[in-house]
């Protein structure tokens, strides 16, 4: 909430929450408004739900990285980001990946090089974790993603590269 206004500075404050629930009461008042919900506006592609439909049925909905094959768990991810001029929303230009696949793609967790290897980030590969880390991200290191049958919905390699550049940039 905005909570100050200094115009002639062209500042204002903003208070994100104000109140620490106490974990000993049970019938706040406060408590239950805090709980409630809002309606807000958001911002979403127009083309993403058609993006998403047409790149799950490429990859038979089945993340290209595990094979879950749970579509309520699945994304489409851009390879070239959609914010790219390059970033065009087309199957070639997407894979098919379940929310930790696609949350860690991402943000660098691990790459996919243009011949389809996936490379995962090295701190990732000495990093000791639960079975999560183990199963869902160490253990991909250096296999291949399953990709569509067909070579028209099959990876651009040169979209796969110029993300791939990305994903070295950050390691």
């Amino acid at each position: 909430f905005v909570v100050g206004d200094d115009p002639s500075n062209l500042t204002f404050t903003v208070a994100v929450d104000d109140h620490v629930p106490s974990e000993n009461v049970v019938n706040d008042v406060e408590d239950d408004l805090r709980r409630g919900y809002v309606t807000s506006q958001t911002r979403q592609r127009i083309h993403q739900r058609a993006f998403r439909d047409r790149v799950l049925d490429a990859y038979r909905e089945k993340c290209c990285i595990c094979r879950l094959t749970h579509p309520s768990l699945l994304d489409a991810a851009h390879i070239v980001a959609d914010t790219d001029p390059e970033g065009e929303p087309v199957v070639r230009n997407g894979l098919a990946l379940c929310k930790l696949h696609h949350t860690a793609y991402d943000r660098s967790f691990f790459g996919v090089r243009p011949d389809l290897k996936i490379e995962v980030r090295p701190s990732i590969l000495s990093e000791t974790d639960g079975p999560m880390l183990e199963h869902g991200l160490k253990r991909i290191h250096g296999k291949d993603i399953s990709v569509p049958r067909k070579a028209e919905h099959k990876p651009e390699p040169w979209r796969l590269e110029q993300r791939f550049e990305q994903y070295r940039q950050s390691v």
